[in-house]
């Protein structure tokens, strides 16, 4: 048996969306095409505790809460902008 072999990078990233976005390890092992064993040993080689999530400190939860009310309010701003462009040059074509 060969095994596939994974970048250090997808390993963090796979990790990193059990423990600061909350995902299952069920759900990324899947998703990703892995096994729960194989997900189990990256854990544990990067001494994360199975099943409990680290926690963001609450600072940093604020923080990404207003980033992220800032960017849906300029992602809104865009889509009413271009909701007007569009219905302008429908008008002006017919």
């Amino acid at each position: 048996m060969s095994g596939k072999r994974y970048t250090a990078e997808f390993k963090a990233e796979a990790i990193k969306q059990v423990t600061e976005r909350g995902y299952s390890i069920t759900e990324v092992a899947g998703r990703l095409g892995v096994t729960k064993k194989t997900f189990y040993t990256w854990l544990q080689k990067k001494g994360v505790t199975r099943g409990q999530p680290q926690v963001q400190a609450g600072a940093d939860l604020e923080r990404e809460n207003l980033r992220l009310k800032a960017e849906l309010k300029r992602v809104e701003e865009e889509r009413d902008i271009l909701k007007k462009a569009a219905a302008y040059f429908a008008k002006m074509s017919g």
